[in-house]
């Protein structure tokens, strides 16, 4: 049992041996490989050259990789340092403190040329969210024409920027539409007070002439009678209008139906037949005798028609014709109602379509302001578009409508 141990103890110190033996010779690899990197520099030349030579290869080759770790441990150190600055830095800059990343320390090398960077980098955003801020100011404060320089170069914070300037231009547009809300309707109040005052005063006028029995005879009471119920008929004219207008914009509901323009224009047409003998005109029809089908309320329809119509006998009398043309384009049912008499001066041909514009041809339909303005209203409840254009030949109103699907 004893040689047993002693067996065994034998092949242990052998193993031990060669282990030693291998981590000697990795060791002393290992060092002179150190020894031959560390001899290339000039600081460690000459004392290794001395050690090599006063102590021997293996003495050095040992010193050589502790010293390397020492100035490992002293230059890694320093480096880990300027690590922790920079991190720190980043997270200031990622919490906000774009003024004041901290201190970094600034030098040639690699590290150096990060701080640099990031101080630089800190330095553009902080100056580009100032201006943003700015910008951001100037809208607070009505100033909508000073937008913010839009740099790509910053990536997001120029979307940002661009957001900005687009919610500032949609927030003066909206602006602009709500005071000129308020134009209009205190255009409109300010219309309606003259159209209605105007013909209220000559009624109550003529009527205190008749209640004061300050006429000579009957024929002039019927005179004055008849000029009140004139201006009387004039006075519900543009209270219906007002009110079929105001309901229309309103959001009446439509009662639709499948609608032939063709043949709803010829009958339209044939209505139209003594008030266009009087004015000395006739009506021509210019349309296929295949139906063009829309989806339409007939009684708004009409009314728009029918102030269409008048308008161009009211204002084409020195033509002989008022023409009707109908025809498809695309999706499109387009219907043109055509005179040929005075053309409609360029600086009112943009506004016709406005409610109680002065312009003289807008006023059409008994003169109240609004005849053109409620034909775009129905026009345009229908889906469709009105356009108007003028020149010393002829005037035309074009309405747009969309087409009746094919059954």
């Amino acid at each position: 049992m004893i040689k047993t141990w002693l067996y065994s103890i034998r092949w242990k110190f052998l193993f031990y041996a060669l282990v030693s033996a291998a981590v000697t010779a990795a060791t002393l690899y290992m060092g002179q490989l150190i020894f031959n990197f560390l001899v290339e520099f000039q600081p460690f030349r000459t004392p290794f050259a001395f050690l090599k030579n006063k102590y021997g290869s293996a003495l050095a080759y040992y010193i050589a990789p502790i010293l390397f770790l020492v100035l490992f441990f002293v230059f890694s150190n320093r480096t880990v340092l300027r690590l922790q600055e920079l991190e720190a830095a980043v997270q200031r800059i990622g919490s906000g403190e774009l003024r004041n990343p901290g201190e970094l320390t600034v030098s040639k090398d690699e590290l150096g040329q990060a701080a640099a960077g990031i101080h630089e980098m800190a330095g553009r955003l902080s100056d580009y969210l100032e201006a943003i801020t700015e910008g951001l100011g100037r809208i607070a404060g009505g100033r909508f024409d000073q937008p913010i320089d839009v740099d790509n170069s910053y990536g997001e914070l120029a979307k940002v920027a661009a957001s900005i300037n687009e919610m500032a231009a949609q927030l003066y547009h909206s602006i602009e539409e709500e005071r000129n809300a308020e134009k209009t309707k205190n255009d409109l109040i300010t219309g309606v007070s003259h159209d209605l005052r105007t013909p209220l005063t000559s009624v109550l006028g003529f009527l205190e002439v008749i209640e004061q029995d300050r006429y000579q005879d009957e024929v002039e009471l019927r005179h004055y009678v008849a000029i009140a119920y004139e201006k009387a008929q004039k006075l519900k004219a543009l209270i219906d209008d007002l009110f079929e207008y105001t309901r229309i914009n309103n959001g009446l509901p439509l009662e639709l139906e499948a609608l032939d323009l063709v043949g709803f224009l010829r009958q339209l047409a044939e209505e139209f037949v003594p008030h266009l003998d009087r004015a000395g005109m006739s009506c021509r029809i210019d349309a296929a005798d295949t139906p063009v089908l829309i989806h339409a309320d007939g009684t708004l329809l009409v009314r728009s028609f029918e102030n269409l119509i008048v308008n161009a006998i009211n204002y084409g009398g020195q033509g002989d014709y008022v023409d009707i043309a109908v025809h498809r384009e695309g999706g499109d049912a387009v219907v043109q109602i055509i005179n040929y008499g005075d053309p409609i001066p360029g600086r009112d041909l943009p506004f016709i379509f406005d409610r109680f514009y002065r312009g003289d041809r807008s006023r059409s339909s008994g003169g109240t302001g609004l005849g053109l303005a409620i034909v775009k209203s129905i026009v345009e409840v229908h889906g469709g578009a009105i356009t108007a254009s003028s020149s010393t030949k002829r005037t035309v109103f074009e309405s747009r409508f969309p087409l009746a699907p094919s059954m």
